[in-house]
């Protein structure tokens, strides 16, 4: 990928070839290199040259996901699936270039306009399914939450900035003997009940688990903690950090059965909150000595490192806070960001059958 040309030249034409194509034109899907059959691609270039499969019709709120199995990897299985602009170049992966997004099966790494991928999810084989969709509510949005799948279960999600005409489902190959099906009819539901989640606690606090609030709005509750902005959380089934973010970072160990995660807020010293307001915005901040102490935070050091990521809105630089975590009441390590209106809540996300938790609300109290 070293000799990628990311041809952002083409991007100012774009939008003019649109407004050239009446809407009477018929919409028409484009392939290079590929060989049709149904539902059914194959790679019919030379293994030096990528091949590109775009549809017809972008996604919408009434087909917002698409899925791809993989029938056969080839010589070396870089077979990329994801979403890409109306007039996307056909001798590019999925992903390469700007307004495009895509899960790579060769590597398991999301490419988000840009030849460089970063480590996403587990690589793809013979069999697997990739899915990949944008949330209905981000639809109407200048960015799109997309989230990609495997054999049916969610890897992770990134907020796309898109252009007007929509994200087109797509599909890369570049190996000889590659081999899918596409399936741009397939369903992934998404389920709303509150009975997915099943939270073994006597706390009536928890009862705010259908009423979390980010940035004022109702944090969506199909994602996992970490995923959306004004989100952080530690995630156990591999021990990274998620700000704001479906890429984790690399933070701490591994959590099994028996563990105790815990996750904490450290106010600034000169941080004093007055008044009993629900709502951040009606408390009154005063700079002082704050009377807010606790274990963790006087073990923890003084100076923040500033290699730590952390949200840096403009306006926000009075409000950050510091979230930490901890496993078995150990520190793990900490996370600085701003406060976003109406605070931050306590939230647990589970993902699959069986998973059970006992959450304590107030483990400092008594």
């Amino acid at each position: 990928m070293e000799d990628i040309n990311p041809g952002q030249r083409c991007l100012p034409n774009l939008r003019r070839r649109i407004r050239d194509i009446g809407d009477g034109h018929p919409a028409q899907e484009r392939y290079m290199r590929l060989l049709k059959d149904g539902d059914t691609l194959s790679y019919q270039g030379n293994s030096e040259e990528v091949g590109c499969y775009v549809a017809g019709h972008p996604l919408s709120k009434g087909n917002c996901y698409f899925e791809v199995t993989i029938v056969d990897t080839g010589v070396r299985g870089t077979i990329a699936v994801g979403l890409v602009h109306k007039f996307y170049r056909l001798d590019h992966q999925p992903g390469w270039l700007p307004y495009s997004v895509a899960y790579h099966a060769d590597n398991g790494k999301l490419y988000n306009g840009n030849p460089v991928g970063q480590q996403f999810g587990p690589k793809c084989a013979r069999g697997d399914r990739i899915g990949c969709g944008i949330y209905p509510k981000t639809i109407e949005a200048g960015f799109k939450t997309v989230f990609f799948t495997k054999n049916g279960k969610e890897v992770g999600s990134v907020d796309v900035l898109v252009m007007a005409e929509g994200l087109f489902p797509a599909v890369g190959m570049h190996s000889m003997g590659e081999e899918v099906k596409v399936d741009l009819q397939a369903e992934w539901l998404l389920k709303e009940d509150d009975t997915m989640m099943m939270v073994d606690s006597h706390e009536d606090d928890w009862g705010r688990l259908t009423d979390v609030r980010v940035s004022g709005t109702d944090y969506p509750r199909n994602r996992h903690p970490g995923w959306s902005r004004g989100s952080v959380a530690y995630h156990a089934d591999d021990g990274k950090v998620f700000h704001g973010s479906g890429v984790g970072d690399v933070f701490g160990p591994r959590c099994f059965k028996g563990d105790i995660m815990g996750c904490g807020i450290m106010f600034p010293r000169d941080y004093i909150l007055n008044g009993d307001a629900d709502d951040w915005d009606q408390m009154e901040v005063f700079s002082g000595q704050a009377d807010i102490q606790n274990i963790v935070y006087l073990n923890l050091d003084e100076e923040v490192d500033e290699e730590e990521d952390g949200d840096r809105e403009a306006g926000q630089d009075g409000r950050k806070v510091m979230v930490f975590f901890t496993r078995n009441r150990k520190l793990v390590g900490r996370r600085e960001m701003a406060l976003p209106p109406g605070g931050l809540y306590p939230t647990v996300g589970m993902l699959s059958n069986g998973e059970k938790v006992k959450v304590d609300l107030h483990p400092l109290s008594g």
